[in-house]
């Protein structure tokens, strides 16, 4: 006998490749049944799949919302960092908006007092203890400020020149509470009706104007405006408007609460009024 046959490993495998390809050619025939092996075979495999695939779907499904949550926390910052700029966005926009009419207002007053040398000044300070009272401008001497000047916004009056240096000047407001802090007004209608105005009330924020004659008649909405008549203020300033009328502490004489037409609160631009008479009477001193 051949040594070729007495190898029994490789009989053994030739054994082994002749019973694979019957097993092929023998499932590659079309039939209506499976045989026992081959259904064996196939449900286990579906159990083992069944038994392992609703795991895996839970694992890869908490894979994915992990993920999720991480694309909407990113997207959720970037959103914050957004909506963080567009809000300083709309504030500056807010702010120039302010500043923008507020110069326009100015340019247009400014147009307006041809009896009078505006100085226009912006407000550099002003302290929180005494806020009602004081604020500081950058306009000074060598601007041509000097003391006891009338203080405007576009609206109206709101206070004088208490002290000027070279470069800046401190402004004393309507609703500083100084007993010597008084202006000469009238009430303005058929027959002008003249007073002083002498002290602030808080609680109603309003000028009290004093001295009016107790028959007078006064209605409210009024204009309030400078008389000039005291030679510290020219003539025809806005004060403000008649809010209500009442008798005087004695009787005799009738007192008006004044509705401020500047706000006394928010003030970010000034015009410091210079009179033109007083321009020419320094410039022939100078000349002298």
């Amino acid at each position: 006998m051949p040594q070729f046959f007495l190898n029994k490993r490789l009989i053994l495998l030739l054994v082994s490749i002749i019973f694979l390809v019957a097993l092929i050619g023998f499932s590659l025939k079309e039939r209506t049944e499976l045989t026992w092996p081959e259904q064996f075979i196939k449900d286990t495999t579906g159990f083992v799949q069944l038994i392992f695939h609703k795991p895996a779907q839970l694992v890869a499904g908490f894979f994915e919302n992990i993920q999720d949550i991480k694309n909407t926390y990113k997207e959720n910052k970037l959103l914050k960092e957004r909506l963080d700029e567009y809000v300083t966005l709309e504030a500056q926009l807010q702010t120039l908006k302010k500043e923008n009419a507020e110069l326009r207002a100015i340019l247009k007053k400014r147009e307006s007092l041809r009896d009078f040398v505006p100085i226009q000044a912006t407000v550099i300070g002003r302290n929180p203890d005494r806020w009602q009272e004081i604020i500081i401008v950058n306009k000074g001497e060598q601007n041509g400020v000097k003391k006891d000047m009338a203080v405007i916004t576009p609206e109206g009056l709101v206070g004088k020149v208490q002290h000027a240096s070279q470069f800046t000047s401190t402004v004393q407001l309507l609703s500083a509470l100084d007993q010597k802090n008084r202006i000469s007004a009238y009430v303005q209608g058929k027959e002008n009706v003249f007073g002083l105005i002498e002290g602030y009330d808080e609680k109603r924020k309003a000028l009290l104007l004093k001295e009016i004659p107790f028959d007078a008649k006064i209605e409210k909405k009024q204009l309030v405006v400078t008389s000039g008549l005291g030679g510290i203020f020219p003539k025809g300033l806005p004060i403000g408007e008649v809010m209500e009328v009442v008798p005087d502490q004695y009787g005799l004489t009738k007192m008006v609460y004044v509705k401020p037409a500047a706000n006394l609160y928010d003030i970010d631009d000034v015009i410091i009024v210079k009179r033109k008479i007083d321009e020419t009477l320094q410039e022939k001193e100078e000349a002298k």
